[in-house]
């Protein structure tokens, strides 16, 4: 299985491509993370944060595999705990297909990804800089990973 995290934002600092990395470099071959960087939309134009998103949206679009699962990465969404994390990936594997999972960027996401949308869920009812979500999410996939192949990195 293929998990595609879709963030928009680049240029971030090494710790972030760092930490990301480490978790990929960890993943079982059978199980493997992509990260896919969009461009924001450039802030301070007088646009609307609306028109940013829808903006960014159609970047995302443009790069999302024609039949993916979508997981929209959203403060207001569901928080799962790791267990429950690994029992849909478990579902998602029988199930097949790649997972992508999108991270918007300073404004969120545009109401048109989320409501397309097959899960939406929150890493924490914390506001997270994008960059430390990415390494938070990838070492929660590694985490599930590790859960369903019953190695002992996770401890409940």
């Amino acid at each position: 299985m293929k998990f595609i995290v879709c963030a928009v934002g680049h240029k971030m600092p090494e710790w972030v491509a760092t930490g990301f990395q480490e978790y990929v470099k960890r993943m079982p071959r059978a199980a493997t993370i992509e990260l896919l960087e969009i461009k924001p939309e450039k802030r301070g134009t007088g646009k609307k944060p609306e028109q940013l998103l829808a903006a960014e949206s159609i970047r995302i679009r443009t790069v999302l595999p024609a039949r993916c699962r979508l997981v929209a990465m959203d403060e207001h969404g569901k928080q799962w705990t790791t267990a429950k994390f690994a029992d849909s990936i478990t579902g998602w594997m029988k199930d097949g297909g790649d997972t992508v999972f999108v991270i918007g960027g300073a404004d969120g996401l545009d109401a048109n990804i989320k409501n397309s949308a097959d899960e939406i869920l929150a890493l924490s009812a914390l506001t997270l800089p994008h960059g430390l979500a990415r390494i938070l999410l990838a070492e929660q996939l590694y985490r599930a990973v590790s859960l369903i192949k019953g190695h002992p990195y996770h401890r409940a």
